[in-house]
């Protein structure tokens, strides 16, 4: 029995290429580590730029939600001309890689506010390149693990994310120009890395012509939608979270007496990189027990954290980071699973067109809900309850997970697990 295309079944033994899919998982995890250290550069920087630049508070927000934005069109740009299926995937990594740094460079002139925003928008768009990509060249490796090799590349997302905010807690006393060259470096390096060491792995989906209404397909499949419902619920959390992390760590110090901009810089660096181990855990636990179960557990847990950091605002310090740091690996844990899913469910031939929608929906959803963050701690007078908003989405979404554990097309994930 085999595939769709001729791909080998995994249930009738691994080719050759199959003893290199560890070290290439390794490989392009290093790679996108690198070059995600630009998605929040400038958001591990917002005080200094704010200060050098005379900026308001509104374009601190843009800081991120540029970004994001960018990612949406980018995203929803590559999937309308199914360029994640008609192109190598590693060449659209790496040319979409040295863009983000270039776009990441740009900040070191000194643009203004018009041209920060324009820097991120462009940033973002890149970045649309890289991961989506990432995700669907993993999968060419491993159809027994996906669920884990998933993991590993989200988990690396998360570890980029989190590493501007590392070098803001060791560099505090020099200038926010070496957080900007540091992740631009990292950047050009993972592109590197993509050109001349990536590669489809033995199980590939095959290429696609050009078909726009794949877009619209993927609307109509129910398992899909619930799937995608599910991302839906994660991310109306995931990056509200990771964007003002910083600025509620930086209020709750100051409220326990503990004010330090380096600790709380690396503390929201430990809450955002412990979500590398639950990326590794929700892989392991999804594929031996199912993708279902594993997404709606964890963000049942990350709900709850969105909750409880409330209540221990004002500390203890100890008890403060404990949930803190809960919540990060909670909050990211069950990422991958819902890429792993679609991989699973979709059509064989539009896997990255797929991938690409459901990226682009979510991200356009972190756009308002990073928004409103702000907004929220503006009216209730302070942080300490605005996370609150944020509690309603991972419940949404565990629901969705669990009514689509009842489907028959469920066994199609983890095989056979739902």
């Amino acid at each position: 029995m085999t595939l769709w295309r001729g791909v080998p079944d995994a249930t009738q033994g691994a080719p050759a290429e199959d003893a290199h899919r560890w070290s290439m998982l390794v490989l392009l995890c290093v790679a996108l580590v690198l070059s995600l250290t630009t998605w929040f550069s400038a958001t591990a920087i917002t005080p200094e730029l704010k200060a050098a630049w005379h900026l308001s508070g509104a374009i601190e927000a843009w800081l991120t939600n540029g970004v994001q934005i960018g990612f949406v069109a980018g995203a929803l740009a590559s999937s309308l001309v199914n360029l994640p299926d008609i192109v190598r995937l590693n060449r659209l990594m790496a040319v979409s890689a040295l863009l983000a740094a270039v776009a990441n460079a740009w900040l070191l002139t000194q643009p203004g506010p018009v041209g920060l925003v324009a820097a991120r928008i462009l940033t973002g768009a890149a970045l649309a390149g890289v991961y989506p990509p990432a995700l669907k060249l993993v999968s060419t490796w491993f159809v027994r693990g996906r669920g884990l090799a998933l993991g590993a590349v989200i988990g690396a997302l998360t570890l980029g994310s989190s590493l501007p905010h590392l070098f803001r807690a060791l560099t505090g006393s020099l200038d926010w120009q070496l957080v900007v060259v540091a992740a631009t470096v990292a950047t050009l390096i993972g592109a590197a890395i993509f050109w001349f060491f990536a590669g489809e792995g033995p199980y590939p989906f095959g290429k696609a012509i050009f078909d726009p209404r794949q877009i619209g397909a993927v609307f109509r499949d129910r398992p899909l939608m619930l799937v995608n419902i599910g991302y839906l619920g994660h991310m109306w959390e995931l990056y509200a979270m990771w964007a003002w992390l910083l600025a509620y760590a930086r209020a709750a110090l100051e409220a326990q007496q503990h004010a330090s901009s380096a600790l709380a810089s690396l503390l929201t660096f430990l809450a955002i990189a412990a979500g590398l181990v639950g990326c590794l855990l929700g892989g392991v636990l999804s594929d031996r027990f199912g993708r279902s179960l594993t997404t709606a557990g964890l963000m049942i847990v990350s709900g709850i954290c969105a909750l409880a950091v409330g209540f221990v605002f004002d500390g203890p310090l100890w008890l403060f980071v404990l949930v803190t740091v809960v919540w990060g690996v909670s909050i990211i844990g069950d990422s991958a699973q819902f890429s792993a899913a679609v991989t699973e469910l979709g059509d064989r031939r539009f896997v990255g067109t797929a991938l690409s929608v459901q990226l682009g929906l979510g991200f356009a959803l972190t756009v308002l809900v990073i928004w409103l963050v702000p907004q929220v701690a503006s009216l209730l007078g302070g942080w300490r309850w605005a996370f609150l908003l944020l509690v309603p989405g991972p419940f949404i979404g565990a629901a969705a997970m669990l009514i689509l554990r009842r489907l028959p097309a469920a066994v199609k994930m983890a095989g056979g697990k739902r």
